[in-house]
């Protein structure tokens, strides 16, 4: 929903919410384009509803953009501008807690910009992102993109970097994620959600986010 101020960053369970996924033109949520935009409804852990929309972004999507996720120039050409797709975007969220895989970095910051640009407000739903999650919960992986964490639990991964699919596999991640996490407990960075590590530092130890440089959070042991 939409509200003069940003959604915060949760890091426990909800049994309903709502998975997103946005397809775009590039890494620079400054500049770059929305060019796909799906989510996933779920209750009580089961998906009820799906939303999804190519977008026309008004520019030409780079080569770069078209060779990960498959979208082409030719195939958003008769597609909604965002102004059309992005409000039955944020009726179709409602007030649901937003789920998402790296979304704290990265689609998050592409949705407030969109809703700043065109309502003048910005997105206020929470959110969860399971980047970390997966981190905590699966320290084995040397990898945590969606594609590793699925293919760990061994669901499919055809059809991965298009949103409407990536909403699939995340939304079945998450839950077993979550089961993991009973097994898995540690200290939680309260600033990005990233595992608390203890480090030694020049005057004795402290807790560190595993996340630095990104994050630089810090407290005394």
């Amino acid at each position: 929903m939409l509200g003069n101020k940003r959604g915060k960053l949760l890091r426990d369970y909800v049994a309903n919410y709502t998975v997103f996924d946005l397809e775009t033109t590039g890494i620079r949520p400054d500049y770059d384009s929305i060019i796909e935009i799906s989510a996933v409804k779920v209750v009580n852990g089961n998906v009820t509803d799906t939303f999804s929309s190519l977008i026309n972004p008004g520019r030409r999507i780079p080569y770069g953009a078209t060779a990960v996720n498959g979208i082409s120039d030719e195939m958003v050409a008769n597609k909604p501008e965002l102004d059309i797709v992005f409000p039955k975007f944020v009726e179709f969220i409602g007030k649901d807690v937003l789920v998402g895989h790296n979304i704290h970095s990265f689609d998050m910051k592409f949705i407030w910009r969109a809703a700043e640009e065109l309502f003048g407000q910005t997105v206020s739903n929470d959110y969860i992102d399971t980047l970390p999650i997966a981190r905590r919960c699966l320290p084995q992986l040397s990898h945590h993109k969606l594609v590793d964490i699925s293919s760990y639990y061994r669901i499919s991964t055809e059809g991965a970097h298009r949103a409407l699919n990536d909403c699939m596999m995340n939304q079945q991640c998450f839950e077993l994620m979550i089961k993991e996490s009973v097994k898995y407990s540690p200290k939680l960075c309260p600033r990005c959600g990233g595992e608390l590590k203890r480090r030694n530092g020049r005057y004795g130890e402290f807790w560190g986010c595993s996340e630095f440089p990104a994050c630089r959070y810090t407290e005394n042991c």
